[in-house]
């Protein structure tokens, strides 16, 4: 009886099958292709003969060999030359014939285009001999367009033990691209296929061919969903090898790239395929924009390291194709961008399909774009700071134009007042004509909405809760149903997701969080003055953290930690191919300036061969010298020459205060080093630098001496995996919060009503005054507490108004004329008086002693789960904090407790018996079996006890240690997390301390002066590393 043939040519059998009879493929042989030209012979004539036959018959192919022969050497040559994208796109000419390799896609109701497209020939060989080395094993499948090979594919069959890793050893180790069929370019796209994963590849090179995934994505991470229907992988033939697809991604996606480096004028040519979720999503959103129309929103979160340079060319250069009846269903593509770069990238990528000069433009300047929209340029690029400025100009002549707006990075630049201007403009609404204050009222509420005469597509990694709100899909359940809150109101979701999990999982971007190791801070700081006198004790404590860690003494010892560890664990490890850069992110510019001169100087006692970059913006006068200090002066070359000096040597260190913390991508840089402290989607930003990848790039490195894992772990989270808006802001709180403000009676409808007259009619700035003066006389009478309720429920009106009449179907007029009014009196309104109590401290202070300790390294594990951003907050409104007031030696004495450490009287001893105690606990027999026969809790339990033992033991040489143990938690809360982390194995081996003369020596570091000596009993592996 016949069983399921689960070998391998099972799935080739089925893939070809399904190609032939449902897709509407030709079956070649090994017989119809030419080995020396490496073509379908057979299928090429037939279809240049049946579709070119007066160009054909110039040629005399089929009149003469030498002819034939001719004309395939050009053929072959042209191949070589320009690549078969290029060819099947534009033909080749043949003197004296013009032809055509492949007929496009038919627009609608193009019924001749439609003829000529079936005339195409779409076919498959299967175990293709495709070498004149007879020994060479057959190529599992070729694609072939028009007798031209486009597709190969290895197939293997996880039933047989085989994957797509050993397909993807198949390519590199038996497909040589010195075979023409396998030289770069000849082939769209090379791809290794199982029946659960594919990869793909646009250029063999034996061991260096470097395959990409090209999976659908599962549970938000790597691989495939599994498939009722049928394999896990069928979507490659059943969906994308369609005729109409590939066709598709022909015309559209597929491209051969051209880069310059600007230095040495070296060229790079590299051929690019679409990866799945780039092809997925731009299909979607074409397919939705033609289905409905214009005038919805998209966000789309792709995370870092998913191409989305190329999705938004894509996107960009097929939007401005769509057609509906026979007409542009789009007249503008808008780009709003802060990255010079994409523009570079949106015209190489639309110089593959069309004439860039007549196509695209960067509008810089308040004329371009309406220049642009006249001329008929079709894209439009633009940043995000400039578009204010540039789209007021757009007049009433363009209202009944439809355009798309493609935001790069949604959350960066999309402030309420730009996004206005540039509704209101692209809406037609900018008008010059005679207005009374009513239109122009209307006009702004207008002009706060997203248009109906625009489709926006929000591309970002980290959708904030605005950003979801704005441009996000409300949420629906399998019966239609809408997904609500407990307060009733719908969540809302992107539209499209690749998510941080999947392009980690995937190899595209490195997961940062691996390698993270905490430094903790340990400081003594004493009273310098006789008596005891009363300060705030929160505000008080803050300033002697800041103090401390700005101290210069501080920032040279942490700079040594820092440049040791970048010499011992990154250049010694050759990290990158030994290539690696760090980047120090500091919390301020004096620090960044700090830290600038104290690495130098860890540098020169090193005799180290590496060199620094500075980089904080505008000048600074370190320690009041003139003249004052920017960084373009310190290194020697401008801000913007930053990012090319730092690819080269001898600049491996990079210091910086607010700069290349969002929107750098170096992929050299290996380790960051973080003295500032991060939160949310900054601490998301800066860490992600890191991420990006390249060859010989396996890890990254993290030294934080500012922040908790916990906080890192949170920030994280929000965006590992789809980001889900919780619930909508409340329109209803804009009649709290004015309500509120009505109470203290600060203005009056009068004032409000006069004062937006006045400067909707141009006024005069000083007939503003007299009326917002009034007000705020009335304001500074209010009490402390009034005035800060009053003003902080100002702001929030105008902060939420500004978000929600982007997206409410109704404006409402009074509530643009109160959001005018209090625009305006804001910025005269004096902040309360802010008593600080803690004025003072830092001069009856000073810093006794500081060091650092290295936590273990450590990987940060993210939950495997959606997260959930609640909606913009309405309503919040501030108060005043009252002071808790202590005495000082109070708060000296709480914050060394906090950051203190033990002032030993015979260090040396301690130190030498601290050392040997890990070994001596580790030889107790109880926690050995406890280590080999049961959990870790269980043997943590016992490794306190023998601790105990071990203390008690040693108590006659050593009553100082005994007495902070018996007495000091901290201390004894520390010893036993060393001694466990240090000893802990599930085999239950002892621990044997480190012999000195082993390479792998114990390190301290001594960072107190010398009245206080540090001991830090390390772990064998330096800076926490990771035991096996």
């Amino acid at each position: 009886m016949p069983f399921t043939n689960t070998k391998e040519d099972g799935l080739e059998s089925l893939i070809v099958k399904w190609l032939v009879e449902q897709n509407g493929y030709e079956q070649g042989t090994n017989k119809d292709y030419n080995k020396e030209y490496a073509m379908d012979e057979t299928r090429l004539f037939r279809f240049l003969q049946d579709t070119q036959p007066e160009e054909m018959e110039k040629l005399s192919v089929f009149v003469s060999d030498t002819k034939k022969r001719q004309f395939l050497n050009r053929l072959r040559g042209e191949l070589a030359k320009r690549g078969i994208i290029d060819v099947l796109r534009n033909g080749v000419k043949v003197y004296p014939a013009d032809l055509i390799m492949f007929y496009l896609t038919p627009t609608e109701n193009n019924a001749k285009q439609k003829e000529m497209y079936e005339k195409n020939i779409f076919s498959v060989t299967r175990q293709l001999r495709y070498s004149q080395d007879a020994s060479k094993l057959a190529l599992d499948l070729c694609i072939f367009i028009n007798g031209l090979p486009v597709i190969t594919m290895e197939l293997k069959n996880q039933l047989t033990k085989q994957n797509t890793e050993n397909a993807i050893q198949q390519y590199m180790d038996d497909r040589d691209p010195r075979d023409l069929l396998f030289s770069f370019k000849r082939c769209m796209v090379h791809f290794a296929v199982d029946d659960a994963t594919i990869k793909f590849c646009t250029k063999l090179a034996k061991k260096d061919s470097w395959f990409l995934p090209f999976n659908k994505g599962y549970q938000d991470g790597a691989g495939n969903p599994p498939n009722p229907d049928g394999l896990m992988t069928d979507y490659l033939w059943k969906d994308i090898l369609t005729k109409r697809k590939l066709s598709k991604i022909i015309e559209n996606y597929a491209q051969v790239v051209e880069e310059t480096d600007e230095d040495t004028k070296k060229k790079t040519i590299k051929q690019v395929f679409p990866r799945y979720h780039q092809l997925d999503a731009v299909e979607k959103l074409l397919a939705d924009v033609s289905e409905n129309g214009v005038g919805k929103r998209y966000l789309i979160q792709h995370s870092a390291g998913s191409g989305k340079s190329n999705s938004i060319a894509w996107l960009a250069h097929q939007l401005i194709g769509l057609e509906k009846d026979g007409h542009s269903m789009i007249d503008s593509v808008l780009v709003v961008t802060d990255r010079r770069i994409l523009d570079k990238q949106i015209r190489n990528t639309i110089k593959q399909f069309m004439q860039v000069r007549n196509t695209v433009v960067w509008a810089e300047h308040s004329g371009d774009l309406r220049k642009a929209i006249q001329n008929g340029k079709r894209i439009i690029i633009t940043t995000v700071e400039k578009f204010p400025y540039i789209v007021t100009e757009i007049g009433q002549e363009h209202k009944n134009n439809h355009f798309a707006i493609i935001i790069d990075e949604a959350h960066s630049g999309q402030s309420g007042r730009n996004s206005a201007q540039m509704n209101l403009a692209l809406s037609g609404l900018a008008s010059e004509e005679e207005m009374d204050n009513e239109d122009k009222i209307n006009a702004m509420m207008e002009g706060r909405k997203l248009l109906t005469t625009a489709s926006y597509f929000a591309f970002t990694a980290t959708p904030k809760n605005k950003t979801l709100e704005m441009f996000g899909e409300k949420m629906f359940d399998e019966f239609g149903n809408p997904v609500l809150n407990e307060d009733g109101t719908q969540k809302a979701k992107p539209y499209h997701v690749y998510t941080m999990k999947q392009a980690i999982q995937e190899g595209f971007i490195l997961d940062v969080l691996k390698n993270y190791t905490t430094i903790d801070s340990f400081y003594r700081i004493m009273k310098t003055v006789e008596d005891d006198p009363m300060f705030d004790k929160k505000r008080a404590q803050k300033k002697l953290r800041s103090f401390v860690e700005s101290d210069s003494n501080t920032i040279s010892k942490k700079a040594a930690m820092m440049v040791d560890h970048f010499h011992e664990q990154v250049i010694a490890h050759k990290k990158i191919n030994g290539k690696a850069r760090a980047m120090v992110v500091t919390a301020s510019i004096p620090r960044c300036i700090e830290y600038y001169y104290a690495i130098n100087k860890c540098l020169a006692e090193r005799h180290s061969p590496y060199k620094t970059i500075v980089a904080f913006s505008g000048e600074h006068k370190y320690n009041g010298q003139e003249p004052a200090l920017t960084s373009a002066a310190i290194n020697g070359f401008s801000d913007a020459k930053i990012p090319k000096e730092f690819k080269k040597d001898p600049y491996r260190i990079l210091i910086v205060a607010d700069m290349f913390q969002t929107g750098f991508d170096e992929p050299l840089l290996h380790t960051m080093y973080v003295d500032k402290p991060l939160y949310d989607i900054g601490a998301v930003q800066t860490l992600s630098r890191l991420n990006r990848a390249c060859p010989g790039k396996e890890d990254t490195f993290v030294l934080d001496f500012a922040n908790k894992p916990e906080v890192i772990e949170k920030a994280f989270s929000t965006f590992y995996r789809t980001t889900i808006l919780s619930g909508e802001t409340n329109p209803n709180k804009l009649y709290d919060l004015i309500s509120d403000m009505e109470a203290y009676q600060v203005y009056t409808t009068e004032d409000i009503e006069r004062v937006v007259d006045l400067f909707l009619n141009g006024a005069e700035r000083d007939r503003l005054d007299p009326t917002l003066d009034v007000c705020t006389a009335v304001y500074k009478q209010l009490e402390t507490n009034d005035q800060i309720k009053f003003k902080s429920t100002a702001k929030s009106f105008v902060r939420t108004y500004g978000f929600l009449g982007a997206i409410l179907p109704y404006g409402n007029m009074e509530w643009e004329k109160l959001s005018i009014f209090l625009n305006l009196l804001i910025p005269k309104l004096p902040s309360p008086r802010d008593d600080d109590l803690s004025a003072g401290i830092l001069e009856v202070i000073d810093l006794k002693s500081y060091r650092n300790e290295a936590r273990e390294m450590i990987s940060i594990k993210l939950e495997d789960a959606d997260a959930e951003v609640a909606p913009v907050p309405a309503g919040k409104t501030g108060h005043v904090v009252e002071p808790e007031m202590d005495l000082l030696s109070r708060i000296v004495a709480d914050f060394n407790d906090m950051f203190g450490n033990i002032n030993w009287k015979d260090p040396e001893n301690v130190q030498r018996q601290i050392v040997a105690i890990p070994e001596m606990v580790s030889k107790d027999e109880t926690y050995q079996n406890a280590m080999r026969n049961s959990d870790e809790q269980s043997a943590r339990l016992e490794s306190e006890r023998a601790l105990q033992q071990v203390i008690f033991s040693i108590m006659a040489d050593n009553m100082e240690l005994f007495k902070q143990f018996q007495d000091n938690p901290s201390f004894k809360k520390w010893l036993s997390d060393l001694v466990f982390n240090l000893t802990y194995n599930p085999a239950g081996k002892p621990y044997e301390m480190p012999k000195p003369d082993t390479q792998r020596k114990t390190v301290y570091y001594d960072f107190a002066p010398q009245q206080e000596t540090l001991m830090v009993a390390e772990a064998p592996a330096p800076y926490g590393e990771k035991k096996e």
